[in-house]
């Protein structure tokens, strides 16, 4: 099992959101996307826009793809909405807890 150990600024460029689980950093210094042609914007598909909003839940809250696709199964399997039902197993997690709480200043100060 293995975890993102990379530069958590970067990868909050990349996405050009702030995540507050993932860092005590902004964006504001470097909105630029990171890389050589970071500054040039391309429009994305609908499957861009699709990946791009899984990865802003996968690296904001820690987790690998087996884990997002596991979560995402019990979601679609349980009656209701399935966002809905993904958001609150998402936030029962104990790491997730423990930063809402006040006790870690970041999710990735508990690991």
């Amino acid at each position: 099992m293995s975890r993102y150990t990379g530069p958590r600024l970067k990868i909050m460029r990349a996405l050009g959101v702030d995540l507050p689980g993932l860092s005590r950093k902004t964006i504001a210094d470097r909105p630029n996307p990171p890389g050589q042609h970071g500054a040039r914007q391309q429009r994305k598909s609908g499957f861009g826009l699709q990946l791009q909003e899984k990865q802003k839940l996968r690296f904001n809250y820690g987790l690998s793809e087996r884990q997002m696709r596991r979560l995402v199964l019990d979601a679609r399997r349980d009656r209701g909405a399935t966002g809905d039902k993904l958001a609150e197993l998402l936030e029962r997690r104990l790491d997730n807890v423990v930063f809402r709480a006040g006790f870690a200043g970041s999710l990735r100060a508990n690991w």
